[in-house]
């Protein structure tokens, strides 16, 4: 195992990382902000060096500090987190060409996986069902239009370097195509540095369903059952589940075979998770797949009953799996909620303040994942995310009653957040039905927005 662990990356996840390394006797190095001076992290690490100002490029984007800041501290791994520059091949390339482990696959492989053009190339050649769409990137509006014609409207016009939503165009008639298809240029250029684009069939109001899969490097390839993500805003998940309530055990171990096989055809090493979308006819198609720790990898976590972060470590390290897939065990249905600081009644506009009494729930198949404190102050700088509320009970209608429980008892006082939103979202019938897709949120926003405001 490692001796000394620098974590490239603050917040919930940079105290995520600290714990599993802790248990594991392993030092911690943290980095941070100016900003981010009295964050829980910085407290918690064995060892903390502020490496810029508070702007991210500054900081936590800096390459060159977090590698000089590894070398100085004698660190022989280092943890990305998610976010920041956990699926940046170039900085995984530098600190293997250190010496310095990078907890995450290879430059190479998250290059080709990060490029979702490429992605979906590989994964058509190993048999993986990926989404209709054109046969790899589209250079000019006019080929979009040639291509659009063939898959058939609507279509959606993305980045082969892209995620979170940008760069990303949803044409649903011909004579829209030429602008959405420049503004998602732009927007791809701006981002990512990458203009390049390429198109796919349109799935309307599909599940949104990822499986976690791990890989050691002597050839061990599993996964761990799914999460259903549909449960989000503008391509942003708010509330996740495990296990789906959409697929039949048959359909699980499909969609799981070819999870593993997209992960064999990557040649992926550490945690991993292959996205799908799932149609209303039952058909899924790969989408991507995201080279590192997930937000809501405890939903994963409780219903196996194993330590990701530990086994990302463990396979850093060279170490073999810690289970085969026959000795993988799903027991009992858990549901994340994503906190974030935002005022849902004003379009979820993000609100940092200073967290003047805080309050988490607690009891049976309770966790908090968090960096908040009494008196902590959410900087304006980085992601609004303060806390993942996550429970685990016997069944899916006991888990959706103990979040609810779990979020009556939340106090966070100084500015507004998303727990109040999520709960109600937990009283819609249709959640509760388990009938809902990605279009759920959209089709019902305002009612639930309405519901609030009758209380």
């Amino acid at each position: 195992m490692f001796q000394r662990v620098l974590i490239a990356n603050r917040g919930e996840i940079a105290v995520r990382i600290l714990r599993a390394c802790r248990e594991l006797g392993v030092d911690t190095v943290a980095v941070y902000s100016a900003a981010d001076a009295d964050a829980l992290h910085v407290q918690l690490a064995t060892q903390a060096v502020c490496i810029g100002p508070a702007k991210a490029t500054d900081s936590y984007l800096n390459v060159d500090a977090l590698l000089t800041v590894a070398r100085q501290t004698g660190c022989d791994a280092l943890h990305p987190g998610y976010g920041f520059l956990s699926e940046n091949a170039e900085f995984a390339q530098r600190c293997a060409d250190l010496g310095l482990t990078f907890i995450g696959p290879s430059g190479d492989v998250i290059r080709t996986m990060g490029n979702k053009a490429a992605a979906r190339a590989l994964m058509q050649a190993h048999g993986v069902p990926v989404v209709p769409g054109s046969d790899g990137p589209v250079a000019t509006a006019q080929e979009a239009q040639a291509a659009a014609e063939a898959i058939g409207y609507p279509v959606l016009v993305k980045a082969s370097a892209g995620g979170g939503g940008r760069g990303m165009r949803r044409v649903d008639r011909p004579e829209e195509l030429v602008a959405k298809f420049e503004e998602a240029r732009a927007e791809a250029l701006a981002c990512f540095g990458d203009g390049q684009l390429y198109l796919e069939k349109l799935i309307l109001n599909p599940r949104h369903i990822e499986f976690q899969i791990l890989a050691d490097r002597h050839g061990a390839v599993i996964h761990l059952g799914e999460r259903d993500c549909s449960i989000q805003r503008k391509n942003q998940k708010l509330v996740e589940e495990s296990p789906s309530k959409a697929l039949s055990p048959q359909l699980r171990e499909a969609m799981g075979a070819a999870a593993v096989a997209a992960a064999r055809a990557a040649g992926y090493e550490n945690a991993g998770t292959i996205e799908f979308v799932l149609d209303q006819d039952g058909k899924f198609y790969f989408i991507e797949m995201n080279t590192r720790i997930q937000v809501e990898h405890p939903v994963t976590e409780l219903v196996t009953g194993l330590d990701l972060v530990r086994e990302q470590l463990r396979i850093a390290a060279g170490l073999p799996l810690s289970l085969t897939q026959e000795e993988v065990s799903l027991t009992g249905h858990a549901i994340e909620c994503r906190v974030n600081a935002e005022d849902a009644a004003a379009g979820f506009r993000p609100c940092p303040g200073t967290t003047e009494f805080l309050h988490f729930p607690g009891g049976p198949g309770v966790r908090v994942d968090s960096m908040l404190y009494n008196g902590y102050a959410v900087s304006p700088y980085y992601d609004s995310l303060v806390a993942k509320i996550i429970v685990h009970a016997p069944t899916r209608l006991e888990a959706i009653r103990r979040m609810r429980r779990a979020l009556e008892e939340l106090v966070i006082q100084g500015y507004p957040t998303t727990a109040d939103f999520c709960h109600l979202i937990l009283h819609h019938p249709d959640f509760i039905k388990g009938q809902y897709d990605t279009g759920f949120l959209a089709a019902h926003q305002e009612e639930l927005l309405n519901w609030d405001k009758e209380e």
